[in-house]
């Protein structure tokens, strides 16, 4: 299946500089997987927000974009993703990012972006988030293996709360649904 089948007209423009991929999600309505790998910056962001903003038009609010192909996001490229944002909060959606390159989430994490946006290890895990449908208990969430957003250090939470990352000691909080944050 390609990108112009989930959403008519996605590929009709092209941009070398950065590539997105399609995905359909399953058993959870509106949503979407977009696989990006290049990078984003002033000079294609009005393409990534066209491509993006098409998407939501079709009928997809919640959002899940893959980074792991990403090398580089300047401040306008985190200006588009906040955009995104806040188009899809009115139509019951969400953002949510995986993946993400130690060095792009060093640019989130200085512009502070990164308490934001909803920051996820797999697709599984974001999955789970758009289909849920009650906020889950703690029982169901700990023990909870995560990465460390800044060395990518794989960590372990028994329960909320906060903690030193033991490799690069940044400090993380992880609330009771299970989510990182830094601080």
């Amino acid at each position: 299946m390609n990108n112009n089948d989930i959403v008519p007209g996605f590929d009709e423009e092209k941009d070398d500089s950065l590539r997105i991929k399609l995905q359909r999600v399953d058993g959870v309505e509106g949503a979407l997987v977009l696989y990006l790998s290049g990078y984003i910056d002033t000079y294609n962001s009005n393409f990534f927000q066209k491509r993006i903003n098409r998407s939501v038009e079709a009928g997809f609010a919640k959002l899940i974009f893959n980074c792991g192909g990403l090398t580089y996001v300047s401040s306008t490229g985190i200006g588009s993703f906040t955009a995104f944002l806040k188009s899809v909060k009115p139509r019951g959606g969400d953002v949510v990012l995986l993946e993400i390159q130690p060095r792009v989430y060093e640019v989130f994490q200085l512009l502070g972006f990164s308490q934001f946006f909803t920051i996820m290890d797999t697709l599984e895990e974001a999955i789970r988030y758009f289909g849920k449908t009650s906020t889950p208990v703690a029982a169901d969430v700990f023990p909870r293996v995560f990465k460390c957003p800044v060395c990518s250090t794989r960590l372990r939470a028994n329960r909320s709360g906060r903690f030193r990352c033991s490799r690069c000691r940044t400090i993380l909080a992880v609330d009771q649904g299970g989510q990182v944050f830094l601080g």
